[in-house]
C-alpha cells in the first residue's frame, strides 16, 4: 500500500514513476529515485504515514483551489478558460486587461456526465499579451486571482535561408584579444550577409561566465542564462576609449598584445584559447575605461539600462563583487551570504558598491555591442541576423542558483537516460527549476532569461528542446541511470516562449534530438516552432539514409553540431581514434570501425545517386583508407549541396565544416582529458585561421557553392 500511495503522490508531483527506455523497454523507477526526488519538491516522504498526509493534503488543495497559477490561451482558439473549482463554478469571473480595464465574463453552461458545467471565454478582441483574471465565490468570501498570457497562435515560420553556425570565441580576428569578440561577430555577420547571402549567424550561448579566473570553458554551463559574458567585449569599441589619454591607450595596447595566447614557438595564434589570460587583461582594461568621466548623455544612457534591468541586473552584479572576495561558488561562500535575500548581502552590496556598479556597467556595455552585432547584421541583407543559443541550465554555483534559489529543486541535477551512444546515462551537474514554484512566481525568471536572449537576436536556438516539457532529474549522490523524468507545464512553457519571440519578431530553432516525445515535437510545429535535423542521424525506418524530399520542413538542417567532428574529421574517422585512446568506446574499435564505415558509404552511395558526387563512392573510400584528403572538399559541398536540396526552412552551414578543420569542439564524456571548447578556428592540418583569412580560404568557396547564386 504504501509503494501504492508513493506512486500516486509522484503523479501528483507529475514526476515519472516509469518511462521507457532506449530499447524501447519499459522501466521502473526505484523507489529510492522516487523518494528523493519527491523530497526535492517539497513533500515530506520520510515515514509511510508522512506520505499518506502529504497526498491527502496535495489532493486537498487541488480540490478546493479556485485557479491554477497561471493561465494560458492561444488567439483564435475557442477554448474556455480552465477554472476548476466544483462542478457548479464561482459566481463572478473578472478579466483585468493590461490596458482596457476589467470586464465581467459571463458562463455558458455545457453539460456533462456531472451534470452542467459552467464555462467562461475571453471576449472577443482580447489583445495578446498579460492580463489577470479574477474569479469569487460569495458564499464562501473567496476571491482568487491569477495571471493569463493570451499568445499569438504560432510564429511567423521564416523564409528559407542559410547561414553559418559557429563558437564565437573560436573566430578571432587579428585585432581580437584572444577569442573572438562581439566586433568579430559584427565583421562575420556584415561580410556573410553582404557578400555571401547569408541569412542568419547562430552562434553558441554568450551567457555569463565567472568574472574571476578560473574561467570554465564550457559555454553549456553558464553563471547566467540572463546575463552575457564580458569575456565577448570588444575594449576599444567602448566609446569612452576615445577619450582615453596616451598613457592609458598604450597600457591598454600592452594588455591586448599580453591576451593573445602564443604557441611553443611563439607563433601568435597557433596556441589554444586561453579564457583565463583573456579575461585578466581584458578587465584590467575595461577597469581603465570605467574609470573615464562619461557624458551626460552616456550617464542617461547608462541609467536607462539600470532603470530598464532592475533588481535582477543589481542582484547579477552583487554576486559578480562577492565572487571577486569568494570565489565565483556561492555554496562556499560564508553562510549568512549564500541566502541572496539576507541583509547581511545588503550590507556587503554597500560596502562594495564601486565593484557592483564596475559589473553592472559591464553588462551595459555588452547590451550595446550586442545591439550593433544584430544591427550590422540586418543591414548586411540578413532576414534573421543573430540567432542566440539558451543553454540548458546553470552551473550550481552560479549566479542564478544564488539569485533565484528558491526556483531551483534542491540535490537534484538534469542530465539524460542511458542510450545508445551514452550508455550510462548523463549527468551534466545543473539544478533544475522547480516546476511549482516557477509556475506560482508566473514565470518570471523564464520570462526574464527569453526576453533578455531576444532583446538584440533575430532567433533562438533552445538547447535540449525537452526542458520545456521533462527533464531527467538525478539525485544527489546517484549515477545517471538511477534518475526520472519530471514534468513541467509544457503549454505554459512553450506559450512564455512562443510570446516573447512574437513580441521580438524573432525565430525559434529547438533542439529536438535524442529521447523527445512525439507529442512535443508535434506541439513545436504547431506553435511555428523549428526543429533541428542532423544530417548523420537523418534515416528512416530501415536506417537508411532519408533522401532529402523525406526531410521535414519545419527545422534548421546541419550535417552536424558542436559534439561531434567536423565533416573533415569525421570522414576520417578522428572521432574513432580519440574516442579510443580516452577510452570512451563501449565496443571494440574494429566494430565501430566497421559501423562508421557502413554508415559513410551509405550516405556518399546517396550523394552519388543524388547527382552530388562525380567520383565514386568507392573511389572516395579507398583514398580515404589511404589517408588521402584529395576528396574532403568535394564530399563537403556536396553534403551541403544535399541539405539545400532538403525542403528544411533554415540551413546551416558550420563555419569549422566549410574551412575544413578536423578537430571537435567539444569531446562528450571529457572534461579535462580533451581541451574542450579551446580550439580556435582553424584549417585541415590545424594552422589558425583568422577572421581577415576567410575571404581568401579556398575550401570555403567550395563549401559554399551550393548556397551562392550561378555565375553569369
Amino acid at each position: 500500500m504504501a509503494d501504492a500511495e508513493l506512486n500516486r503522490l509522484a503523479q501528483e508531483h507529475r514526476v515519472a514513476t516509469r518511462y521507457t527506455d532506449w530499447r524501447g523497454q519499459e522501466t521502473e523507477v526505484s523507489d529510492d529515485t522516487l523518494r528523493a526526488v519527491l523530497t526535492a519538491l517539497g513533500a515530506d516522504v520520510s515515514t509511510p504515514a508522512a506520505v499518506r498526509e502529504t497526498l491527502a493534503r496535495v489532493e486537498e488543495e487541488k480540490r478546493n483551489r479556485l485557479l491554477p497559477p497561471i493561465l494560458f490561451q492561444r488567439a483564435g482558439r475557442r477554448e474556455a478558460l480552465q477554472i476548476p473549482w466544483g462542478a457548479r463554478g464561482p459566481d463572478e469571473v473578472w478579466l483585468d486587461m493590461a490596458d482596457r480595464g476589467s470586464v465581467q465574463l459571463h458562463a455558458t453552461s455545457v453539460r456533462t456526465r456531472d451534470g452542467l458545467l459552467k464555462q467562461y471565454y475571453l471576449p472577443p478582441g482580447t489583445p495578446h499579451g498579460w492580463h489577470r483574471v479574477r474569479v469569487r465565490v460569495r458564499s464562501q468570501w473567496r476571491e482568487e486571482s491569477a495571471p493569463l498570457l493570451l499568445t499569438p497562435a504560432r510564429l511567423e515560420v521564416p523564409s528559407r535561408a542559410w547561414g553559418f553556425t559557429t563558437q564565437l570565441y573560436s573566430v578571432r580576428s587579428k585585432e581580437s584579444w584572444g577569442i573572438g569578440d562581439l566586433h568579430d561577430l559584427t565583421e562575420l555577420a556584415s561580410w556573410s550577409g553582404r557578400d555571401l547571402g547569408a541569412g542568419f549567424i547562430l552562434v553558441n550561448p554568450l551567457h555569463a561566465t565567472e568574472p574571476v579566473t578560473p574561467i570554465g570553458p564550457s559555454p553549456y554551463s553558464p553563471m547566467s542564462r540572463r546575463f552575457a559574458s564580458p569575456l565577448y567585449l570588444r575594449v576599444e569599441d567602448v566609446p569612452e576609449y576615445a577619450a582615453l589619454p596616451a598613457r592609458d591607450r598604450e597600457r591598454i595596447s600592452v594588455l591586448a598584445t599580453k591576451a593573445k595566447p602564443r604557441d611553443g614557438t611563439g607563433r601568435e595564434g597557433g596556441a589554444l584559447l586561453d579564457r583565463d589570460a583573456a579575461w585578466e587583461a581584458k578587465r584590467e582594461a575595461l577597469e581603465i575605461l570605467f574609470a573615464v568621466p562619461r557624458s551626460a548623455e552616456r550617464q542617461r544612457a547608462y541609467e536607462w539600462y539600470r532603470h530598464r534591468e532592475g533588481a535582477p541586473l543589481t542582484a547579477f552584479a552583487t554576486w559578480s563583487a562577492l565572487s571577486e572576495e569568494h570565489g565565483a561558488d556561492w555554496r562556499r561562500w560564508p553562510h549568512e551570504l549564500r541566502d541572496a535575500e539576507n541583509p547581511a548581502v545588503a550590507h556587503a552590496a554597500k560596502r562594495l558598491e564601486d565593484r557592483v556598479e564596475f559589473h553592472a556597467w559591464l553588462q551595459w556595455q555588452l547590451d550595446e555591442q550586442l545591439a550593433e552585432a544584430q544591427a550590422a547584421a540586418r543591414e548586411s541583407g540578413m532576414p534573421i541576423g543573430i540567432v542566440h543559443d539558451l543553454a540548458v541550465g546553470v552551473h550550481p554555483g552560479s549566479a542564478d542558483a544564488w539569485m533565484y534559489r528558491p526556483m531551483f529543486a534542491p540535490g537534484m541535477s538534469v542530465g539524460a537516460p542511458p542510450d545508445e551512444f551514452n550508455q550510462k546515462g548523463q549527468n551534466w551537474g545543473q539544478p533544475p527549476w522547480h516546476p511549482g514554484r516557477l509556475a506560482d512566481a508566473a514565470y518570471l525568471p523564464f520570462r526574464g532569461m527569453l526576453a533578455a536572449a531576444l532583446r538584440h537576436g533575430g532567433g533562438l536556438r533552445l538547447d535540449h528542446a525537452m526542458q520545456i516539457s521533462r527533464l531527467w532529474w538525478v539525485p544527489e549522490g546517484a549515477s545517471a541511470d538511477e534518475g526520472t523524468y519530471v514534468y513541467y507545464d509544457r503549454e505554459a512553457m512553450l506559450s512564455t516562449l512562443v510570446w516573447e519571440a512574437a513580441q521580438a519578431g524573432a525565430v525559434v530553432v529547438a533542439e529536438d534530438l535524442g529521447t523527445v516525445e512525439p507529442e512535443v515535437r508535434d506541439d513545436l510545429a504547431e506553435r511555428g516552432v523549428l526543429g533541428t535535423s542532423l544530417l548523420w542521424f537523418e534515416r528512416d525506418a530501415e536506417g537508411r539514409p532519408k533522401k532529402p524530399e523525406d526531410w521535414r520542413e519545419s527545422s534548421l538542417a546541419t550535417v552536424s553540431t558542436h559534439d561531434m567532428p567536423p565533416i573533415a574529421g569525421f570522414l576520417h574517422g578522428d572521432h574513432i581514434e580519440l574516442r579510443e585512446r580516452l577510452g570512451l568506446l563501449t565496443r571494440p574499435v574494429e566494430e565501430e570501425t566497421a559501423d562508421h564505415a557502413r554508415q559513410l558509404a551509405d550516405w556518399l552511395r546517396l550523394l552519388h545517386e543524388e547527382e552530388l558526387l562525380d567520383t565514386t563512392p568507392e573511389e572516395i573510400l579507398d583514398a580515404l583508407k589511404e589517408g588521402s584528403t584529395d576528396h574532403d572538399a568535394e564530399v563537403t559541398a556536396a553534403l551541403h549541396a544535399f541539405l539545400a536540396y532538403t525542403p528544411s526552412r533554415l540551413v546551416g552551414v558550420s563555419l569549422a565544416d566549410a574551412v575544413g578543420e578536423r578537430r571537435t569542439q567539444n569531446q562528450p564524456g571529457t572534461t579535462d582529458e580533451y581541451p574542450n571548447w579551446r580550439i580556435p578556428l582553424g584549417d585541415p592540418e590545424g594552422e589558425p585561421i583568422f577572421l581577415e583569412d576567410l575571404p581568401s580560404v579556398p575550401m570555403l568557396e567550395t563549401s559554399l557553392a551550393p548556397f551562392q547564386p550561378p555565375s553569369g
